[in-house]
């Protein structure tokens, strides 16, 4: 599939973080799966993680991510703060 198109799944994963993480300056989601939506690659650039120690920044995402967990297969998380 080509670098364009989403899949329905990684759409609404990036239209939740987008809600949960109003401050982010960038948001990516990628189907590692192959599109099947069993595993999911995020990386999320926000303020929201300023002071914050990693293990806390994934824990957010993950509370986040809560419900659409729970058909995942794995979730890869990167996070970071603007420069």
């Amino acid at each position: 599939r080509s670098f364009t198109s989403r899949t329905d799944g990684e759409a609404r994963v990036t239209r939740v973080l987008r809600e949960k993480f109003p401050r982010a300056s960038a948001i990516r989601v990628v189907d590692i799966s192959g599109g099947c939506g069993a595993m999911y690659e995020v990386h999320i650039e926000s303020e929201e993680f300023k002071e914050k120690r990693t293990v806390q920044q994934h824990q957010m995402v993950n509370q986040a991510l809560s419900e659409e967990i729970k058909s995942m297969h794995g979730l890869r998380i990167f996070t970071s703060t603007p420069k």
